[in-house]
């Protein structure tokens, strides 16, 4: 189960690349490990590193001033490609706790919001003017505020935004849909406890 989601301040990890493909934010090869911990060394491993595995300075997530930010702000079409979970797990290892883009693959949409990772979509002019933004104040600070569904900009500017209602409420309780159907037990076996079994589904007729 997660931490239970709070809105939180941070600076801005600025990713203006469109496209960008779940094998590029994790390659396959990390693939082999089912814990989320430890993922942050994978995380854009062929963007972040040389083949003798030296840093590439050039690359955003490199540069010192990127330490600790939560906020990515990414370019359209963010996590498309192949469905795995780790994508989410690696960017929520390196410290990412929302993503920002004009649009997010469904999968990695879905992904992301069962493990954790604020996936923000906004129109394409917000969205521009948002990387404009950040390009002209690059320490700019955004606070994310899911309850309200709201981007608080530094200089006074809110932007909505929309979730699924009920993963936003899995979120803000640090639950999944089984932890959720759990924290009903009591009020399922009173109904099952005041509704006749219609059909014995341990009888072998109805195996």
């Amino acid at each position: 189960m997660a931490e239970p989601f709070t809105s939180f301040t941070s600076m801005v990890i600025p990713l203006a690349a469109e496209n960008v493909d779940t094998d590029q934010i994790i390659p396959a090869r990390y693939l082999k490990t089912t814990e989320r911990s430890g993922l942050a060394d994978g995380l854009f491993r062929d963007w972040r590193f040389n083949a003798d595995g030296s840093e590439k300075p050039d690359f955003v997530f490199n540069q010192p001033a990127m330490r600790g930010r939560q906020i990515l702000l990414a370019g359209d079409n963010f996590g498309c490609g192949s469905s795995r979970e780790h994508a989410p797990w690696a960017l929520t290892s390196w410290g990412i706790r929302a993503v920002i883009s004009s649009s997010c693959a469904d999968i990695f949409r879905n992904n992301s919001l069962k493990n954790g990772l604020l996936p923000i979509v906004v129109d394409p002019a917000t969205h521009a003017h948002l990387f404009e933004l950040v390009a002209h104040k690059p320490d700019i600070e955004m606070t994310v505020d899911l309850d309200e569904q709201l981007v608080h900009v530094q200089d006074d500017e809110d932007i909505p935004f929309n979730v699924d209602p009920f993963a936003r409420q899995m979120m803000l309780a640090g639950t999944d849909e089984i932890g959720w159907v759990m924290a009903h037990d009591a009020a399922i076996d009173a109904w099952e406890s005041a509704h006749t079994a219609r059909v014995d589904t341990r009888s072998p007729s109805n195996g």
